[in-house]
C-alpha cells in the first residue's frame, strides 16, 4: 500500500510540475501589442466588386450575391471619423461564401505604422458582415515578422456610402523573434 502512495504522489507531483511550467511559458516571456484601428471602406473608391454573385441577395451596404469577388484597398485611421489620421492600409480580396450574402472568405495585407512599429501582417479567415470575426495572423514583415495572433473586425457603421469596421490587433511574438 505504501508504494502505491508514493507512485501516486509521485505522478500528482510529475503533473503538477507539467501544469505549472506550460501555464508559466505561455504567460511570459512573449512580447505582445494590442491595439484597435478603424477601416473605411467606401464603394467604387476603396473597394470595387470585380465579379458578380450568382445567387442570393442583391448589393447592399452589408451583402452581396453568393460568389462574388471583391477587391479592396482601405485607409486605417485611430478614430472611427474617416478624417482622423492614417496609419495603415488593408488591401485585399474576399468572396461571398454564404447564400445569405452576409459570409465571405477574406484575405489582407495590413500595412501598419503604429506604436514604433512599421510593417505588415497577413491575415485569413472567414467574415460575417454584420457580426464581429476573427481572422488569425499568418504571417509579418518587417517589425511585424514571426508576428503570431489575430486580427477581429466589427461593424460600427454600416449605413451610408462608407462603412466602417472597428480592427482590434492581438499580436505576440514568439521568444525567438528578433527584436530590431
Amino acid at each position: 500500500m505504501a508504494l502505491s502512495q508514493l507512485y501516486l504522489s509521485f505522478i500528482l507531483l510529475v503533473l503538477s510540475y507539467k501544469a505549472i511550467s506550460t501555464s508559466h511559458h505561455h504567460t511570459n516571456g512573449l512580447k505582445s501589442l494590442h491595439f484597435s484601428l478603424f477601416q473605411h471602406e467606401t464603394i467604387n473608391k476603396t473597394g470595387f466588386i470585380i465579379v458578380n454573385g450568382v445567387a442570393g441577395p442583391g448589393i447592399s451596404q452589408t451583402t452581396t450575391p453568393f460568389g462574388t469577388l471583391f477587391a479592396f484597398q482601405d485607409p486605417l485611421t485611430l478614430t472611427p471619423n474617416l478624417n482622423s489620421k492614417v496609419v495603415g492600409t488593408a488591401e485585399g480580396t474576399s468572396v461571398t461564401s454564404g447564400l445569405d450574402g452576409l459570409q465571405s472568405i477574406s484575405i489582407a495585407k495590413i500595412t501598419l505604422n503604429v506604436k514604433r512599429h512599421k510593417g505588415s501582417i497577413s491575415v485569413v479567415g472567414g467574415t460575417h458582415n454584420i457580426k464581429p470575426s476573427d481572422h488569425p495572423v499568418v504571417g509579418g514583415t518587417e517589425d511585424f515578422l514571426f508576428v503570431q495572433g489575430y486580427v477581429t473586425s466589427s461593424p460600427v457603421n454600416l449605413t451610408g456610402l462608407t462603412v466602417t469596421y472597428r480592427i482590434e490587433f492581438h499580436l505576440f511574438w514568439p521568444p525567438y523573434a528578433n527584436f530590431r
